[in-house]
């Protein structure tokens, strides 16, 4: 697995185009005296490099290591699974993500508190990935 930092963030994001995207897989791990562990299996696209490619399908492992704050809920209503928008960031340390859709002006800036009021977020001080398929 590669690790993913907060300066690979970009670089990450560009590689693979997170929304409508499709968690098939959460679970949380933690073993007595070690950090808590949060695995995420989605499908993603990839992204494409010219206005004629089609995007292929890609599975990725998200590994998030010492978990530090998260949230998984689904409301009343809404489709289960579906990732209607995916955004990465780092917080003093962590490296948050978000797997629902934001309500920011243009321009604006996302912080921490974005990432808490979502629906489905991660914040953790390691996160590792890999293309399973």
């Amino acid at each position: 697995m590669q690790t993913l930092s907060a300066e690979d963030l970009p670089s990450f994001t560009r590689q693979f185009r997170f929304p409508g995207a499709r968690l098939r897989r959460v679970t949380l791990t933690q073993r007595r005296g070690e950090d808590p562990v949060l695995e995420l299996v989605m499908t993603v696209r990839t992204a494409t490099k010219s206005l004629g490619d089609t995007a292929e399908k890609a599975l990725l492992r998200l590994r998030f290591e010492g978990v530090e704050e998260y949230r998984f809920q689904k409301r009343t209503g809404t489709e289960g699974g579906k990732v209607p928008d995916g955004r990465f960031g780092g917080f003093n340390g962590l490296v948050y993500a978000t797997f629902d859709a934001w309500t920011l002006a243009p321009g604006d800036v996302p912080g921490v508190h974005d990432y808490r009021a979502s629906d489905a977020y991660v914040g953790a001080r390691r996160v590792k990935w890999e293309r399973i398929k």
